[in-house]
């Protein structure tokens, strides 16, 4: 056995002493069921049930962690399969796939993808040697026949992964038809859906007007106008909560806020929805969204997630040929502080309002963002998030935000993820580092071990049901 591809230590402290305090707190929380409030997963797996369909499939195509890497290194995203706006030809060969991530899977190492994906090849499939070009033919093989196993359906995963809830990311004009599918079942209760709004809040996109007429059609609201286009949220609202919400997500650029006057707002929305807002505009009216998103919440009991610092889609010709989210997004700065002041001024101290900020901005923890949510109420701390899901950002996360914020004002772990097979990797990682961080406290004396112990079931698994309102 490769056991290196699995040290049962891996990730603790290397003095003996914490490493010892960090083992006995991982066993009690290793296999607490996990709670997955915000993720990327295709809510078609579980309302179909169908078995997936081979190796590369399953952990190339809705990775993008994987293909950002080997296109930085030169390979081009056709020879990966990434398919092209304009139908044009890429490579189909699920295998020759496989073989070249696997003549290249050297470039992960050191990467949280390194320690996901030999996390599933192990624990997901037994394989227990190395992945590499000797071993790849033999590892496709393997993967893509036990997928076509009851074993690996989605909903068996979902009960093998002891995962209790799992909550899809749907735009407010989706059809939610597979949350549809599952209504009144067992499973609507563990696969629940997200309401994501950006499609018709951010005029820069292409297809914003298309979608704000479409809010129409699907509410009965007259989304040409600032009062109906307001109803029309409200009512999609209501229909996500019919299928399980209890959050919203909002995936701005920034984290600016605007608290306008309604005449203001309606001349704004007009000029936007006639194509000729400019980018401050756009801007503008996305900041009087997220106030406008917070007040509904209000009114609604919905968690707000804000998940502003991406500047998305830099790179115009892999956006020109492949679309979104296709590994072309970077961090950008962000200020929290002078950005939220509007929303905060009208909402900051409303007891019903729950508001979970992210950023991929880190100076923010301890400067910004602990202070804020250690002062109001309604603020909560997401965990690292995207560039910052590894070992090194979680451990920066609790390092400079306890100190201000403490423990419960953050909402324990989510792993915000398209790979499916990747969540009890990703939960585990979150898990070890936290037992980890707890682990130094308890070794410097300022922490107690029953108050660790607490702490690490809270983290792993308390936290996200409190603060996600999942009961």
């Amino acid at each position: 056995m490769a056991t290196h591809l699995l040290d049962p230590d891996r990730l603790f402290s290397s003095d003996p002493l914490q490493r010892k305090i960090s083992r006995g707190l991982y066993e009690g929380v290793k296999d607490l069921p996990i709670i997955s409030p915000h993720g990327h997963t295709d809510p078609a797996w579980f309302a179909e049930n169908e078995c997936f369909g081979d190796a590369t499939s399953l952990f190339l195509v809705p990775d993008h962690y994987v293909f950002r890497m080997l296109y930085s290194q030169g390979i081009p995203m056709e020879s990966l399969g990434v398919p092209r706006i304009d139908g044009g030809p890429v490579e189909t060969d699920m295998r020759k796939i496989w073989r070249l991530f696997a003549a290249n899977f050297r470039l992960f190492r050191g990467t949280p993808s390194n320690l996901w994906m030999n996390h599933v090849f192990y624990e997901v499939f037994g394989l227990t040697e190395a992945f590499s070009v000797a071993t790849a033919d033999a590892f496709y093989d393997h993967i893509s026949a036990e997928l076509q196993t009851d074993a690996y359906r989605p909903r068996a995963l979902l009960d093998r992964f002891n995962i209790e809830l799992v909550a899809t990311t749907e735009g407010s004009v989706d059809d939610l038809r597979h949350h549809r599918a599952i209504a009144g079942t067992e499973w609507a209760r563990r696969v629940i859906t997200t309401f994501r709004p950006d499609d018709a809040v951010d005029p820069e996109r292409e297809d914003f007007r298309e979608n704000v007429l479409r809010l129409a059609e699907m509410t009965g609201e007259d989304t040409h106008q600032w009062s109906g286009y307001l109803a029309a949220m409200r009512a999609r609202r209501a229909t996500f909560r019919e299928f399980g919400a209890t959050a919203t997500d909002h995936g701005h650029p920034t984290a600016a806020t605007a608290d306008l006057s309604k005449a203001e707002c309606e001349t704004l929305f007009s000029r936007c929805l006639s194509g000729q807002a400019s980018l401050a505009d756009a801007e503008l009216f996305r900041a009087q969204m997220l106030t406008e998103m917070a007040g509904m919440s209000l009114e609604d009991g919905m968690v707000m997630q804000i998940h502003a610092g991406a500047r998305r889609n830099v790179n115009e010709m892999v956006f020109r040929k492949f679309g979104r989210d296709k590994g072309a997004d970077v961090p950008s700065a962000v200020n929290y502080l002078d950005g939220l002041q509007p929303l905060l001024n009208k909402y900051g101290n409303e007891a019903g309002l729950d508001i979970i900020l992210f950023t991929l901005d880190e100076t923010n923890y301890s400067r910004e963002l602990a202070p804020l949510a250690g002062h109001f109420p309604c603020l909560k701390l997401g965990p690292p998030w995207w560039f910052h899901d590894s070992p090194e950002g979680m451990l920066r996360f609790r390092q400079q935000v306890t100190e201000t914020a403490g423990f419960y004002n953050t909402v324990g772990f989510n792993d915000d993820t398209r790979a499916f097979l990747s969540i009890p990797a990703r939960h585990d990682v979150a898990r070890r580092m936290d037992c980890r961080f707890l682990a130094t406290l308890v070794a410097e004396g300022r922490l107690g071990q029953t108050e660790a112990e607490e702490l690490s079931r809270d983290l792993a698994y308390g936290l996200a049901k409190q603060g996600y309102k999942l009961g």
